[in-house]
């Protein structure tokens, strides 16, 4: 299993994939900016919860030419790779006119790209065993869109095309390709709200609480080893909010 991750989800996965799969076939790569990977790989190590842990500073695509994965292929035993979890993501809050190229670009180098580039380089190790799974975290802002996130709402809106388009690619192969489109999840994406602004987003919610991380990992999971007739779908986990 490959996970390319960062942040509470990634514990979850980390801590719920133990239960299921052991350690020893597990390899997590951590993604984030600023050291944070570094970061949350050392604390993933620290607690025991992986056997071999990749971890690169910086954005989604560009990690991949840094030759992350081909690290991986040379470490890993053959006919190691099972599982992808795609769940790299960055947000931006703001009018679009202001938004400048850059960080349009960003978004999208970290969003989508990274998921091209992931699963480009999962793809032919599933070929050759003829079996896997591949899972996507998005949001539902891929499907409704959100005002004042425009580039997330893309970037998420172009994961599910491509899991759809994949799906479709790689089932004759008895490969599966979902995605989850997660609604308000406590995860740092989300501490930007202030209490107040939370609680009215809570009240719109008829779960009446925010997702955990735990349930998304749960359900990450749940399809990782789901029936192989499951493929191409985008799974709404947002407590009936949409």
């Amino acid at each position: 299993m490959i996970v390319s991750t960062t942040g509470k989800i990634s514990r979850e996965l980390y801590e719920q994939s133990d239960v299921l799969y052991g350690t020893h076939d597990r390899i997590f790569m951590t993604v984030g900016g600023m050291g944070h990977a570094s970061m949350i790989a050392y604390g993933m190590a620290q607690a025991d919860l992986g056997r071999q842990i990749v971890c690169v500073d910086g954005d989604g695509a560009v990690m991949m030419h840094m030759g992350a994965l081909a690290f991986i292929a040379k470490q890993a035993p053959k006919n190691f790779l099972h599982i992808v979890i795609n769940n790299a993501g960055i947000s931006y809050a703001g009018l679009l006119h202001e938004m400048e190229p850059d960080e349009w670009d960003h978004i999208l180098r970290t969003n989508l790209t990274s998921v091209f580039y992931c699963c480009k380089f999962a793809i032919p190790f599933m070929l050759k065993k003829h079996s896997g799974k591949i899972v996507q975290i998005s949001s539902v802002w891929g499907t409704h869109g959100a005002s004042m996130e425009a580039a997330y709402s893309a970037s998420k809106g172009g994961l599910h095309s491509l899991t759809k388009a994949l799906a479709k690619e790689l089932a004759p192969s008895n490969i599966q390709v979902n995605a989850i489109a997660c609604g308000l999840i406590d995860t740092h994406m989300n501490a930007c709200y202030s209490k107040e602004e939370l609680n009215d987003l809570i009240s719109q919610i008829p779960a009446n609480r925010m997702g955990k991380p735990s349930d998304v990992a749960h359900l990450t999971l749940s399809l990782a080893s789901a029936t192989n007739y499951l493929t191409g779908q985008i799974i709404t986990l947002d407590g009936g909010w949409m």
